[in-house]
């Protein structure tokens, strides 16, 4: 395999462990990064480190501090910093096994891909992938990798296995705090009819490859025609269309008009017509209350 695998190992469930491989599962996109520029020299702009009062330092007087409380640090040597980390025990330990669903999609971090070390790895891990697809568990164990320690799930993923990083729940913001004022309304079922009909018709697979970052496109167009334009300045006004004014929506027709443009001449779901009862017995007829 051509790429070099980030951490080396074994499995271990129970007494059966299995020598694996993991490989980073992502890479960085093409991002446009930029560099501050001195213009009338064309040169970049370094960066000094200073001390207010004293001015520029040397590499070898600085240390890495923790502040305590304002303006008070704990001054920490490198050595010190690197004696407390975690050395890698080359053993992921899956110590519980637990739906998919459980797990918050706000606690996954990073993917790797899991591959069986040798040949000899081949049975143990085909046998622990096949037992977690028909579970539909997630084995979770904590690993330490380059001196930190993550808490890890482990799923099938086609002949291989995935296994993520996940953050701890300090990481995590509680949701309700964000949530807490959207009302608990419940929509008429007419407007859900039609918002279900909408994504209906929208449904698709998914196929990443079908989606690119626009703005890192445009990016890239705009430093070529500035290079085409001996650095001349561009400018576009953009029409974006976007009307302003009262943000009053009626609901039910921007649905209605959303469908007509998905669909074409096809119709909105209607409303399914009440079972018919048998005649009930002829009773006094009451006038319904006014509304408050």
């Amino acid at each position: 395999m051509a790429a070099r695998a980030y951490w080396q190992g074994q499995i271990r469930l129970a007494l059966v462990s299995i020598p694996v491989e993991i490989y980073s599962a992502t890479k960085s996109g093409a991002a446009v990064s930029f560099k501050q520029i001195h213009e009338p020299s064309g040169q970049p702009i370094h960066y000094d480190k200073v001390v207010t009062g004293v001015g520029p330092v040397d590499a070898d007087e600085i240390m890495k501090g923790y502040e305590v409380s304002k303006g008070e640090y704990v001054l920490l040597e490198q050595d010190e910093i690197d004696a407390v980390k975690l050395e890698s025990k080359k053993t992921l330990e899956l110590t519980q096994f637990v739906d998919a669903s459980e797990i918050d999609v706000l606690y996954y971090e990073k993917p790797y891909f899991v591959v069986p070390a040798d040949d000899l790895a081949e049975e143990a891990f085909i046998v622990l992938r096949e037992a977690l697809k028909r579970t539909k568990k997630v084995g979770l164990g904590q690993l330490a990798m380059r001196g930190r320690e993550y808490v890890v799930s482990l799923k099938p993923c086609g002949r291989g296995m995935v296994l993520e990083t996940l953050r701890y729940a300090d990481e995590v913001h509680k949701a309700q705090g964000y949530f807490r004022e959207i009302p608990d309304d419940k929509p008429s079922e007419e407007l859900l009819e039609l918002a279900e009909a909408l994504i209906e018709k929208r449904s698709a697979d998914f196929h990443p490859q079908e989606f690119h970052d626009r703005y890192v496109d445009a990016l890239k167009d705009l430093i070529e025609r500035k290079r085409k334009a001996n650095g001349k300045k561009i400018i576009e006004d953009k029409d974006t269309g976007a009307k302003t004014g009262s943000n009053v929506v009626d609901l039910m027709a921007a649905l209605k008009k959303s469908m007509e443009k998905s669909g074409g001449a096809e119709k909105a779901p209607a409303k399914k017509a009440p079972a018919k009862r048998a005649p009930a017995k002829t009773a006094a007829k009451t006038p319904a209350k006014k509304r408050a």
